[in-house]
């Protein structure tokens, strides 16, 4: 229904039975006479109900058998559930990062290198990465390199101007 319509309403929806307001009176005065008729209630209480009630209820409590209550979470499932769980976590961590690409051995000498210039090191930060035992002499490779072959690939390789200051 519109707003703009609901001036024109004519009727309330609200009803009310046949004769109601020529038989009010009458109705009225016989529920009247009714409760001075009824002096009693109808419901009798034993003596003294109010004074035993407390007793005769806290007696009934306890001696009513308590039920056996299973807790929802047990401990030997809690066991259980947690070790299945640490189980599959293990298993999932050995054999999916359990990779042989990524070990020092594997590295190239150019990611290396690149890593080296790339980051900005500088020597005194490559000589704390080192450990005394791996100075050793052995561990170094003694090259005898011809002055024709280093002579070689320093022209082929190296640019003069990056030598040269201005």
């Amino acid at each position: 229904m519109k707003n703009k319509s609901l001036h024109n309403i004519n009727k309330t929806g609200f009803k009310t039975p046949q004769d109601y307001f020529n038989n009010f009176d009458d109705s009225l005065l016989s529920v009247a006479k009714l409760k001075d008729n009824a002096s009693a209630p109808g419901f009798k209480i034993p003596d003294n109900y109010f004074k035993t009630l407390e007793v005769a209820v806290t007696e009934k409590i306890s001696s009513e058998k308590k039920p056996k209550v299973i807790p929802l979470f047990n401990k030997r499932n809690i066991l259980y559930a947690t070790s299945i769980a640490a189980a599959v976590v293990l298993l999932f961590s050995l054999t999916l990062f359990n990779n042989e690409k990524n070990s020092w051995n594997t590295l190239d000498i150019e990611t290396v290198e690149n890593y080296i210039l790339d980051e900005e090191l500088t020597s005194y930060d490559m000589a704390t990465l080192l450990v005394e035992d791996n100075l050793e002499i052995e561990n170094f490779v003694n090259h005898n390199f011809e002055e024709d072959n280093i002579e070689s690939y320093l022209l082929d390789h190296i640019d003069v101007e990056d030598f040269i200051e201005e």
